[in-house]
C-alpha cells in the first residue's frame, strides 16, 4: 500500500530513503514555502531515473493550485521561465477549502489558514477512524480548531516559541496558541513542531502545557507516532 508524504522540505528525502522507497508514495503539501517543498525536485529525479526504484505508476499529488507552475520551475532546464511538466509521474489536484479528498485508504481534508501564501491545515483520517491533523504554517485561526477536532494526534507548529509578542503578524503560532487550539479542538495528543533552532523547543512545549492538559511533546526528527 503506498504511503503519503506530507510536505517535503530540505533534507527530508534523504531520511525518507532510509524508511521506504520514495517512489511508492503520494505527495501532499500544506503550502509551498521553500522550507516545506524544496526536496520535491530531488524526488522527481528519484521517481524518474532511479535505476531500480523508479516509480512504476502515477501517484496523487495535492497542493495549492499554483503548485504545478511553482514547482515545475524548480525542475525545468529551460530557464528562467520554463516549467517542467511532471504529469508523467503525478496526477495533480488542487486543494479546495474543506473539500474532502480520498487517497487510497485515507481521507484528507484541507482547511485554509492564515499565512502570506495560500496555505492549509490538513486533517487525515484512516478507514479505521484513526486521525491526525497538521497545522502547516499559520497564525491563529479557528480553522485550526475545525481541522484538529477530536483527532488522535495534532502536529502543530510553534515557530514563535513561547510568545507572539513583537512578532510579524499573520505568520506563525506560539506554543501557547498551539496548546489553546488543541484544547478547544479536543485533540487527544499534541506534538509541537516547526520550532527554529535558535529557540528552545521545550519552552514552547511548556507554553503549550499551560493551555492544554493532555499529552504534549516536541516532535524530534526521526520520531515515529502510532495512532
Amino acid at each position: 500500500m503506498p504511503g503519503v508524504i506530507m510536505d517535503l522540505g530540505p533534507g527530508t528525502l534523504a531520511n525518507l530513503q532510509t524508511l521506504s522507497n520514495p517512489s511508492e508514495a503520494h505527495v501532499i503539501f500544506s503550502h509551498l514555502h521553500a522550507d516545506h517543498c524544496m526536496d520535491f525536485p530531488s524526488l522527481l529525479v528519484w521517481r524518474r531515473y532511479h535505476p531500480t526504484l523508479a516509480a512504476q505508476r502515477r501517484h496523487q499529488f495535492m497542493a495549492p493550485g499554483y503548485a504545478p507552475v511553482h514547482l515545475g520551475r524548480l525542475f525545468s532546464d529551460d530557464q528562467p521561465d520554463g516549467v517542467d511538466d511532471f504529469s508523467d509521474t503525478f496526477a495533480f489536484s488542487p486543494w479546495q477549502d474543506r473539500q474532502e479528498e480520498t487517497i487510497d485508504r485515507l481521507s484528507v481534508t484541507p482547511f485554509k489558514v492564515v499565512h502570506p501564501v495560500e496555505a492549509y491545515a490538513l486533517r487525515v483520517t484512516e478507514r479505521t477512524g484513526a486521525s491526525i491533523a497538521f497545522s502547516g504554517d499559520t497564525a491563529w485561526t479557528r480553522s485550526l480548531i475545525d481541522a484538529a477536532r477530536d483527532v488522535d494526534l495534532f502536529l502543530c507548529e510553534a515557530n514563535w516559541g513561547t510568545s507572539t509578542d513583537n512578532k510579524a503578524p499573520a505568520m506563525h503560532l506560539s506554543g501557547g496558541e498551539a496548546g489553546r487550539a488543541a484544547r478547544l479542538a479536543g485533540a487527544k495528543r499534541l506534538v509541537i513542531v516547526h520550532v527554529p533552532p535558535w529557540l528552545d523547543p521545550e519552552e514552547a512545549v511548556t507554553a503549550a502545557q499551560k493551555e492544554f492538559d493532555g499529552p504534549v511533546e516536541f516532535g524530534w526528527p526521526g520520531t515515529v507516532y502510532e495512532v
